[in-house]
């Protein structure tokens, strides 16, 4: 009896995507930050866990105040996987490099989906290492005040999702801006003064449920499972996901589209 092969990884896909997971490991940088994050992540959860209460009725935070460190660090990772995947795509323009990858990697289609699959991979990474350092401080040091369950479950899995879904818009904003710098300072100018300021012109226009379809409400809603469920600003925890993925989606679609059209 013939056992079934297994499918081979083309060479052309293994040889780009080791191409772009070289050029993330190969600076300190790339290798560091996981482990830093882990550390973060430890010591913001050790931090809640120790001075922080469970969960109590009518709280906005359904997991509870022991539990703030453990979104800190999912905050601190997604935002790493923005910049990082900004930084990644962004740096090829900045630096010409752009060329000498084409030349390698001659299928834009092929181009794109190396860096975007490998950041999303890098992306997962850096959150699973900031979670897994937050899960050690609440378990060693939250027994009596952390909910384990399936509502702390879906933080993880949703802090998990956010950080893969923001490191592919980094690489879709940093090939469609052609610059680091403005890929960074676009996210941050969008989830820390553009998107706020939203919010407070449509509160005061009386349709604040719009804002449910933004990114950054969509990304709260993906990682506060349960929380803040009388916020107007915030959609159900499935619709944050979906709309989530679809923002980047639409990320990943104009720096994809960019990368075919314009000359390198």
């Amino acid at each position: 009896m013939m056992l079934p092969t297994l499918p081979t990884v083309p060479v052309e896909v293994n040889r780009a995507a080791t191409a772009e997971l070289r050029k993330i490991i190969a600076v300190r940088s790339g290798r560091l930050l996981p482990p830093i994050l882990a550390t973060v992540g430890f010591v913001v959860a050790t931090a809640s866990a120790v001075q922080g209460s469970g969960p109590q009725p009518h709280e906005a935070l359904a997991t509870g105040t022991a539990t703030v460190g453990l979104y800190l660090a999912i905050v601190v990772a997604v935002g790493a996987a923005a910049i990082c995947g900004a930084i990644g795509a962004g740096d090829e323009y900045r630096y010409r490099s752009i060329g000498v990858t084409a030349l390698f990697t001659s299928d834009r289609d092929l181009l794109f989906g190396a860096k975007t699959g490998v950041a999303a991979l890098y992306s997962l990474a850096l959150a699973a290492c900031a979670e897994l350092g937050a899960l050690v401080a609440l378990v060693a040091f939250g027994r009596g005040s952390v909910e384990f369950g399936w509502r702390l479950t879906g933080v993880f899995a949703g802090g998990l999702l956010a950080a893969v879904c923001w490191g592919v818009i980094g690489v879709g904003l940093g090939l469609l801006l052609r610059s680091p710098n403005l890929a960074v300072v676009a996210i941050a100018g969008w989830l820390f003064i553009l998107e706020p300021l939203i919010w407070l012109v449509a509160k005061g226009a009386g349709i604040a449920g719009v804002v449910v379809l933004l990114p950054g409400s969509a990304t709260i809603g993906t990682v506060a499972i349960g929380s803040f469920p009388d916020s107007s600003y915030l959609p159900p925890n499935a619709a944050s996901a979906v709309v989530l993925v679809i923002w980047t989606g639409l990320a990943g679609t104009a720096g994809w589209w960019y990368l075919r059209s314009r000359d390198i």
